[in-house]
């Protein structure tokens, strides 16, 4: 299973990206979508989810900067990130936590570079 993420660029500090990462319909309508980012030389975090039913999480760095929304109808999550600072440079990756009665599983997008210039 591929998740197909885009969107990332260079942007200056103050910007705003938003990415979007496309799944499977299959996998999207049985999973909550999150977004992950990994900076140099730190581990992967996971900054943004949204369930199924729509309710989302956002990590504590992040919260009133991003906003994480999915479209259903295309099988889409979104990161819409504004007021970037240069510590949001990284890759993003989506990411799909999928439930069915006979498998759970995550499937990963290939990751897109952030880079937040000063």
């Amino acid at each position: 299973v591929q998740l197909q993420a885009s969107g990332g660029g260079l942007v200056q500090s103050g910007g705003s990206l938003r990415l979007s990462c496309a799944a499977p319909g299959s996998v999207f309508s049985r999973s909550a979508m999150e977004w992950y980012r990994q900076a140099p030389g730190r581990q992967r975090e996971l900054v943004a989810k949204i369930t199924r039913g729509g309710g989302t999480n956002y990590a504590d760095s992040v919260k009133g900067r991003f906003t994480i929304s999915r479209d259903n109808a295309k099988n889409t999550v979104y990161l819409q990130i504004s007021s970037l600072k240069p510590e949001d440079t990284g890759v993003y990756y989506c990411a799909a936590d999928f439930v069915s009665p006979d498998v759970v599983a995550r499937y990963w997008g290939q990751g897109t570079q952030v880079t937040v210039s000063s």
